[in-house]
């Protein structure tokens, strides 16, 4: 009976990308004594992983983001857009906040860091296969210190009245293409509002434009989900 019980749940099937191949060995041997994960695949650079990717279709990806020949970010942004049904987990030792959120705002699922427990990455597989967030702890406070954070910075100039438009559409989770059909103007102006707004409000994603847009009281608080573009 407990045989047949485990057969009916199959195995999250993993493909795991690091340049260095004693990472990905410590890596793999950590990740498959989780019964119900597996590594399918193994990629030693960002153009190895895609092709990879292409081939198996993994349940999750787990990339490292420095790669010979595409970066982490690079492979992250091209399964977005290719492979959508794939988790991304970034498993890197970098923790800067431009690493942070570059990866984020191309579509990882999840970001924990080399030096956290095995547990937590076992976890996160999973998190990230249910189509959960997975962030490591430390990460997850830098963001949110960053999003509500309120220095005496001033905004170099207040929004217009167009820019304040598409970061309230932005908030209630319009695309790109909706915000332009809302507001009769194309794709390339609204990304073009959307740089203005990013530089204005000292922010690196709609995330934390709207946030620090809510923080400031330049709009209210929506209850729709922010999509990354």
């Amino acid at each position: 009976m407990p045989k047949s019980s485990s057969k009916s749940k199959p195995k999250i099937r993993i493909l795991l990308a690091d340049d260095h191949h004693i990472v990905r060995a410590g890596v793999r041997q950590l990740l498959e004594s989780a019964t119900d994960l597996q590594v399918i695949a193994e990629a030693g650079d960002g153009e190895e992983a895609q092709a990879l990717i292409q081939k198996h279709k993994p349940d999750v990806a787990v990339l490292d983001i420095q790669m010979p020949k595409v970066s982490g970010i690079e492979v992250t942004r091209w399964v977005r857009s290719q492979f959508p049904e794939v988790g991304i987990l970034i498993l890197t030792a970098y923790d800067d906040d431009p690493y942070v959120m570059a990866v984020l705002q191309a579509g990882a699922n999840g970001y924990v860091l080399k030096t956290g427990q095995a547990d937590e990455l076992i976890q996160a597989v999973r998190d990230v296969h249910e189509g959960k967030s997975a962030l490591d702890p430390s990460i997850t406070r830098k963001l949110m210190a960053n999003v509500f954070k309120r220095p005496e910075e001033k905004i170099v100039e207040p929004l217009t009245d167009r820019e304040l438009d598409v970061l309230r559409l932005a908030a209630k989770g319009f695309t790109n293409k909706a915000i332009g059909v809302q507001l009769s103007i194309s794709d390339r102006t609204v990304q073009g509002h959307l740089a203005h707004i990013f530089a204005k409000l000292q922010a690196n994603s709609r995330t934390e434009a709207v946030m620090r847009g809510v923080s400031l009281g330049m709009i209210s608080q929506s209850s729709g989900n922010i999509i990354e573009e």
